[in-house]
């Protein structure tokens, strides 16, 4: 593997950057040209469907028959015209990753004459093999059925590899029997369960509002790596992430990488996956470098939630496919190398109004405040009362490693609201049981009157908070870099939407006591105040201090992924998910088994790494070189040279043979440890042993392969160091 690794390096020392021919088009007129968008349905259906297909979708109704029909004739003419040759279901499976089956638009009539065929029975439904797709014992291994269901809401597309055009068309993945098998299903439930309760709210306020959409921002962070050194490191290719890897001299500690001028390698390959995302109707807005060396962020504009998860799926397979392009390969698990920081998908979520309304925004007229108050405090609320099951929603076997390293927020769950906030709610806490006389000023009396000094970005940014208030928005930062956003979007939106229900429940019950709307609202609202005010911190989340804070505030601090999924089942969970028709019983079940057997399979596959890697390779090598000095301990006593420098070398060999002896014996007690586990029947106690029994061998393990990096030669070590890894491209 020495010479793999030193090959790999003369390859990236020949690496020039791949010029990006423009086509000389501003990005706003290329921007979704391969989308059938609301321009590309006007311009190919008949006037009469394309009303009735964006009332339906507004209406959240069933598309007819005859309107899916005229749609699949327009996008057939639309998608041909532009080369593609063949159509399929993209959707989300629960395997992390999206999926799709092709079908030609080649056809034979009943003549056996060939013709181009696409029927709105095929745009609307399909039916691929659902056999092998993870689903938590809902279905045998032998039924093989399950439907795709097309999603009108979210525009169809047209992907080009390798010369070949294909027509994707978003779509919920079911099972025969019904139950869900994919992410994007319970998010549209979800987002329709937040929408209903958010417009029942806003009619305190404002009687005109008839829709409330949920935006999303998601600020997708990643590394790059030199294609030649990504395939010398079989820790990398399998599992995402380095096991193996002494810190180099320089890391980031100079900051020095951070915003800094883009290599222009890595800036000819954003070019082009910008443009195809662009192409694609991405609005991609923002590049930049990140902190850790060679890692970046990009950033798109805001849009409707579900759009906004699709387009992050597909935006991290253009990525992948222009890096192999460039000669690179995008590492998107939460943390590839240790000592550095890790990679996140910082979620940007808001609410706003068919009337042009943020929720989430303050305003400059107290009744506005008073809505925004509405919205924002009954948000904490719903993350103080849900904390655990969102932790759940954000947790996974590469997350693990990032949450509560010292770049990420930890896997306590807190919200960061801002100093000036932060004192509104303190004084709305101490003075909203005020006692109001007739002709009294609610908002004066009330001090509500201060909000409309708050302006966009009052207040600094705290990066510690799983979960900060940014101004206008709240910004879910605890969310993984590899995760399919809609997990904790559907979290989020359900809990938010449950809170909203309770809060007009109680709104409505002291009104009909008697009492003013106004002084309804925010005897409510104070109450949640008072009751999620442990959640509210407005310091270092990365410090030991805050972790003992938050024991005594009586926050969870679940920091492995076995026992955090524990809340997706726990009663009140499922009665949540259940009474808004997110989840049946049976579907969250299968959710939690899933990702308990995912948890399991990627521990298994880098402790089965990490054993071939240090056996056959690490202490050969360090056997090997351990020969080479006891040789020359040797030589130098027979010339009768054995001084000082030989007793140096005497004691390397020495803790050479420490090492590898700790490598066995930590390599040997985690093999049983994976024999031990796989016996175990039930999935959360087989999770849990794999969590506790066989990844503690791995830091041990990896302590002395880093130890022996540093002690063998380095024209003789097998695996890419860090310094060429994050250093050489």
């Amino acid at each position: 593997m020495a010479i793999l690794r030193f090959k790999a390096l003369e390859l990236v020392d020949q690496r020039q950057p791949i010029t990006v021919e423009s086509n000389g088009e501003r990005r706003s007129d290329s921007f979704g040209k391969n989308v059938f968008n609301l321009d590309a349905m006007r311009a190919t259906m008949p006037g009469e469907y394309f009303k009735k297909l964006q009332s339906a979708i507004k209406l959240g109704s069933p598309v007819e028959r005859s309107v899916a029909d005229a749609v699949a004739s327009a996008m057939k003419t639309w998608a041909m015209a532009k080369g593609a040759t063949h159509y399929t279901h993209w959707f989300q499976p629960l395997t992390g990753a999206t999926a799709e089956k092709h079908d030609s638009f080649f056809d034979l009539n009943s003549d056996g004459r060939p013709i181009e065929n696409f029927k709105g029975s095929a745009l609307v439904q399909q039916e691929p093999d659902a056999s092998s797709f993870p689903n938590g014992g809902i279905r045998n291994t032998f039924e093989a059925r399950g439907y795709t269901a097309w999603d009108p809401t979210s525009p169809a597309f047209i992907i080009e590899t390798a010369g070949a055009k294909t027509l994707c068309i978003p779509t919920i993945f079911v099972a025969y029997t019904g139950e869900a098998l994919d992410y994007k299903a319970p998010l549209l439930k979800s987002l329709a369960s937040l929408e209903k309760a958010a417009v029942d709210v806003c009619q305190y306020f404002d009687k005109d509002v008839n829709r409330v959409n949920t935006t999303l921002g998601i600020e997708q962070e990643y590394f790059l790596v030199d294609r030649a050194l990504y395939n010398a490191r079989p820790d990398l290719v399998m599992t995402g992430r380095t096991l193996f890897g002494h810190a180099p001299a320089k890391g980031q500690q100079l900051d020095d990488h951070y915003f800094g001028s883009i290599p222009t390698r890595v800036h000819a390959y954003m070019l082009e996956y910008e443009e195809e995302a662009n192409k694609l109707g991405i609005p991609l807005r923002t590049r930049h470098n990140e902190v850790a060396p060679h890692q970046f962020e990009c950033a798109p504009t805001f849009e409707d939630a579900n759009l906004a998860v699709d387009h992050n799926q597909l935006l991290m397979d253009i990525m992948e496919r222009v890096a192999d392009k460039h000669n690179f390969k995008v590492l998107l698990h939460e943390k590839p190398f240790a000592g550095v920081n890790g990679s996140g998908k910082h979620n940007n979520w808001a609410m706003s109004t068919d009337t042009g309304v943020n929720l989430l925004a303050p305003g400059r007229r107290p009744k506005e405040n008073l809505q925004f108050l509405a919205f924002f405090i009954t948000t904490i609320k719903a993350v103080d009362r849900y904390a655990d099951l969102l932790r759940s929603s954000i947790a996974s076997a590469s997350n693990d490693h990032r949450l509560g390293a010292n770049e990420a927020p930890p896997a306590i769950m807190s919200v960061f609201v801002g100093s000036m906030l932060n004192s509104v709610l303190d004084e709305l806490e101490r003075t909203a049981k005020v006692p109001l006389d007739k002709g009294d000023n609610i908002y004066l009396k009330l001090g509500i009157d201060k909000i409309p000094a708050i302006l966009l970005d009052n207040t600094d940014r705290n990066r510690t908070s799983p979960f900060a208030f940014t101004g206008n928005k709240f910004e879910f930062r605890a969310v993984g870099s590899s995760a399919n956003c809609s997990s904790a979007m559907t979290t989020l939106n359900t809990i938010v939407a449950e809170q909203l229900i309770d809060f007009k429940t109680s709104v409505d019950a002291l009104i009909e006591q008697g009492k003013k709307k106004e002084v309804a609202i925010v005897e409510v609202l104070r109450e949640y105040v008072i009751s999620s005010k442990k959640i509210r911190f407005e310091g270092n989340g990365y410090s030991d201090e805050w972790k003992d804070e938050a024991e005594k505030r009586g926050l969870s601090n679940i920091p492995t992924t076995p026992q955090a999924l524990d809340a997706m089942v726990e009663q009140e969970a499922s009665s949540l998910f259940e009474r808004h028709h997110i989840f049946s019983h049976v579907e969250l079940h299968a959710r939690h088994d899933i990702l308990l057997e995912d948890y399991i399979k990627k521990i298994q596959i880098e402790s089965r790494v990490m054993g071939d890697l240090a056996i056959n390779h690490i202490i050969p090598t360090a056997v090997a070189y351990q020969t080479k000095l006891i040789n020359n301990v040797r030589g130098l006593r027979e010339l009768g040279l054995d001084d000082e420098s030989s007793e140096v070398t005497v004691n390397t060999i020495k803790a050479i043979s420490r090492h590898i002896s700790t490598i066995k014996t930590q390599v040997d007690g985690m093999v049983n440890s994976r024999k031990v586990a796989n016996k175990i029947e039930d999935t959360r106690e087989r999770a849990i042993a794999y969590c506790d029994t066989v990844k503690t061998h791995f830091d041990t393990i990896r302590r002395s392969v880093d130890k022996l990096e540093l002690m063998v030669a380095d024209e003789d070590w097998p695996l890419v160091k860090y310094r060429e890894l994050l250093f050489r491209h």
